[in-house]
């Protein structure tokens, strides 16, 4: 997710792994491109719905910088101009004020970006939804767009783990993330890395080569975590994200015992086996639970007001961790 402060006050854009979070994608967005993608048993595939949620995607971010209108913004300034003037108003903010290509802090907190004051103490809890949408600028939606092509599959549950995970990553990150703005989708696409995660530990006696796959998405997942710990990347939304997505594959992801399948040319009288392994139920149940006792604790600490990090002294070191190169506590 990409985190931001006052763009033309200096801070500049937090763009983490992408999804306005970061996404996994390199420099802070990582290209992943596993062979284990998720599948969905016996459902035909709705090939749709991945290009729609890039659509979307774009469409917002056409919408945030026609709406932001940089050379309107800079007219009466002395110093600073907008970045490919020829585009009009789809112009870009300068170059200062915001890296990443597009419009300023001020548009997209107006269009919904997460920001912990309006939603606890405005109760505009519409913003942990909207803020996955929004992108900081097109070099954000680029590398969040390419993850999504690459990870997504296109089938519905795989599209209801992108957006419930979106939502988890926003929540978690507002639970730590008191100051400035955070937008992007990168919760949303560490879900699914989380969910292809579950689905080969629920599935696991189907895979023939157990250890590569387990080793490439560690490898995969430890990657994109890690480059969440560097300054301006939100890693909270990705941790959350991931969290989300990996115990909803456990959900959404489970396949039939092949006995069941097969049921149908069975003799007349034949028994089969159930439709699901007694682990897989188990892992369901278990799953289902900490998914509602997680968001529920979430959002209720949340509007409290409750300050994630007086909660959780060392957490901070998840999301940025100092060097002498940079102070985290200016992120």
């Amino acid at each position: 997710m990409a985190r931001g402060g006052d763009l033309e006050g200096g801070r500049g854009i937090k763009s983490g792994g992408g999804g306005g979070r970061g996404s996994p994608a390199g420099n802070g967005y990582s290209s992943t491109s596993a062979p284990y993608l998720i599948e969905e048993t016996g459902t035909q595939w709705t090939s749709w719905l991945v290009p729609m949620f890039v659509v979307a995607n774009i469409a917002v971010f056409l919408v945030a910088m026609y709406i932001n209108d940089c050379p309107k913004q800079y007219h009466s300034r002395a110093e600073g101009s907008c970045v490919a003037g020829f585009l009009g108003r789809f112009s870009f903010e300068p170059i200062r004020d915001n890296p990443l290509f597009g419009p300023s802090s001020a548009t997209l907190e107006k269009l919904g970006a997460l920001q912990w004051g309006k939603i606890v103490e405005k109760h505009q809890g519409w913003r942990l939804v909207t803020c996955m949408w929004l992108h900081a600028g097109i070099i954000h939606l680029i590398a969040n767009m390419l993850s999504l092509v690459v990870i997504g599959c296109g089938a519905v549950r795989v599209g209801i783990i992108y957006l419930v995970s979106g939502f988890g990553g926003s929540v978690l990150s507002s639970l730590f993330l008191r100051a400035g703005i955070a937008v992007g989708a990168s919760g949303a696409l560490f879900g699914l890395l989380g969910a292809m995660l579950s689905e080969l530990i629920t599935n696991w006696t189907i895979y023939t080569n157990k250890a590569a796959a387990l080793v490439t998405l560690f490898v995969i997942i430890a990657i994109n975590l890690a480059i969440g710990i560097l300054p301006h990347v939100d890693n909270f939304a990705h941790i959350g994200g991931f969290l989300s997505g990996f115990l909803l594959g456990f959900v959404l992801l489970p396949r039939p015992q092949f006995a069941w399948l097969e049921r149908r040319n069975l003799p007349a009288g034949a028994g089969f086996k159930s439709k699901y392994k007694p682990y897989q139920y188990v892992l369901w149940v278990v799953s289902l639970a900490l998914l509602i006792a997680g968001f529920t604790v979430a959002l209720v600490m949340l509007f409290r007001g409750v300050n994630g990090h007086e909660s959780c002294h060392w957490c901070k070191y998840l999301s940025c961790i100092p060097t002498s190169k940079w102070k985290c506590d200016t992120f």
